[in-house]
């Protein structure tokens, strides 16, 4: 996915995905976001217990259909959350309306943060694509996109994606399968 520093920094994230050929992995390690396209959902599951599934409502329509089509055409797309434990409640919302991922083809692993010590993990949240683009998220201290949410890199003098490919799939050797993960 060869792209000068100015397209990777234009691209969106679906021009991104849409380029990928093999590999999309997703690395979360915050116990808790407060980004707005999830707020109402959240709530009513604070309020209720029961997670919205429905894949027409809220951020899903945009995601699943990214996700089906990468998948569909070979890319292999793992999503790993390091978490602490007792969860958060947002934990638990997440891991409610993770059927949701699976149902649109992602691999879902989560890594009790006990269980991480040892490995070597960059500061933030991150995707990387096929081994080459990384892109990482940063977020307030309250759990909301930061101005400039996001980082772009495929300087491999930088490193970036070695250690994400490393850290990545030390946390995924580790982690527990979505449908074995008791929160």
């Amino acid at each position: 996915m060869p792209l000068n520093a100015q397209a990777l920094h234009d691209a969106t994230f679906a021009e991104l995905l849409a380029a990928t050929e093999r590999t999309a992995v997703h690395l979360e390690m915050r116990d808790s976001y407060a980004v707005g396209d999830e707020a109402d959902d959240f709530s009513t599951f604070l309020r209720t217990g029961i997670p919205n599934l429905d894949p027409t409502r809220s951020f899903w329509p945009q995601w699943m259909p990214l996700v089906q089509e990468a998948v569909g055409r070979g890319v292999v797309m793992r999503r790993a959350r390091i978490v602490s434990e007792p969860v958060t409640d947002y934990i638990r919302y997440e891991h409610a309306i993770t059927p949701l991922n699976l149902e649109a083809g992602e691999e879902v692993r989560w890594l009790p943060r006990r269980e991480a010590s040892t490995i070597a993990l960059p500061g933030n949240d991150f995707w990387l694509l096929d081994d080459t683009v990384v892109q990482f998220h940063h977020f307030t201290g309250t759990g909301d996109w930061a101005k400039d949410g996001r980082e772009r890199t495929t300087d491999p003098a930088a490193a970036a994606a070695a250690l994400c490919r490393t850290a990545f799939e030390k946390v995924w050797e580790r982690a527990v399968p979505h449908a074995k993960y008791t929160p």
